[in-house]
């Protein structure tokens, strides 16, 4: 599929603003199934000051300074993606989830190295009894990985409540494991954290999702929004990505963004701003076929 994003980041501020520095994460990344055409960001006014590199976890970041008074700034970033669908084993042929725990550990081969920094708890994801509890009924010995891991997925989208307005980006993975409510990033933070409560590697994926209208309706322009999933690491595959929002192995219509541990590796867009008050934020995101 080919796509063309539009996602737009704008605040606006009560005094006028003296100056900014932000970087954004709004670029997609090339993938084995994604390929980006063509990317570009308008900034709002126009900065003195821009940079690109990046990040630690390869993803390309976008800087810059404005050192001017302004009241509102925008951010607008479209970018042309070509999506394919992904190489997926079957679940019940993948390696046993506690021989690819011990050779992580071992991480004779580079991969296995570079997967093994995602075992580990992060600031927004914990790897405490609670969570290793709630995943442990899937994880039996010797059961396939990928097995166990979509199985746990069905249990998140099926207990789990989708509520907006019962988490904020803070919200600790313990609180959303005994209210079961949150969004996609709580939803991927639960299930990371469990992987990684048992050895093994999975790492936090942000990106779009197309949405469809219903029947006869027309999209909405600006009804797309942000979505959140994860990966996990599977011997002689790679990384298989996993969606427990919406129970299922993203495919042609999962854009990749970004990845790292959790959500504040990804952030789309984090700064500093010296005046300006008190602050209004609109973000919209258009996914759209082309």
């Amino acid at each position: 599929m080919r796509y063309r994003i539009v996602h737009n980041t704008t605040y606006r501020y009560s005094e006028p603003a003296s100056l900014s520095q932000n970087e954004l994460i709004l670029r997609p990344r090339e993938t084995a199934a994604q390929k980006v055409g063509s990317s570009r960001l308008e900034i709002r006014p126009k900065p003195e000051i821009v940079n690109d590199r990046s990040d630690y976890f390869g993803n390309p970041v976008q800087g810059f300074m404005i050192q001017h008074p302004h009241t509102e700034l925008s951010m607008i970033a479209t970018s042309q993606v070509d999506t394919f669908s992904p190489t997926v084993p079957a679940a019940e042929s993948t390696p046993a989830w506690e021989s690819v725990a011990r050779q992580l550990t071992v991480h004779d081969l580079p991969e296995e190295l570079e997967a093994y920094q995602f075992v580990f708890a992060s600031p927004l994801t914990t790897t405490g009894a609670a969570v290793k509890e709630f995943v442990q009924p899937f994880f039996p010995p010797r059961r396939p990985i990928l097995e166990g891991a979509v199985d746990l997925m069905g249990r998140i989208f099926s207990e789990f409540t989708y509520d907006k307005n019962a988490t904020t980006v803070e919200t600790g993975v313990d609180q959303v494991l005994r209210n079961r409510k949150g969004v996609c990033q709580d939803f991927a933070h639960v299930m990371i954290s469990g992987l990684r409560s048992l050895g093994l590697a999975a790492r936090y994926v942000s990106g779009y999702l197309e949405t469809l209208p219903p029947p006869g309706k027309p999209k909405l322009v600006g009804a797309d929004a942000s979505h959140a999933w994860l990966s996990l690491y599977v011997p002689q595959t790679g990384w298989v990505d996993l969606d427990p929002t919406n129970n299922q192995i993203p495919g042609e219509r999962h854009i990749t963004l970004a990845w790292g541990r959790d959500y504040g590796d990804v952030t789309p867009v984090k700064g500093v701003v010296m005046g300006g008050g008190e602050h209004a934020l609109s973000v919209t995101v258009d996914v759209s076929v082309r």
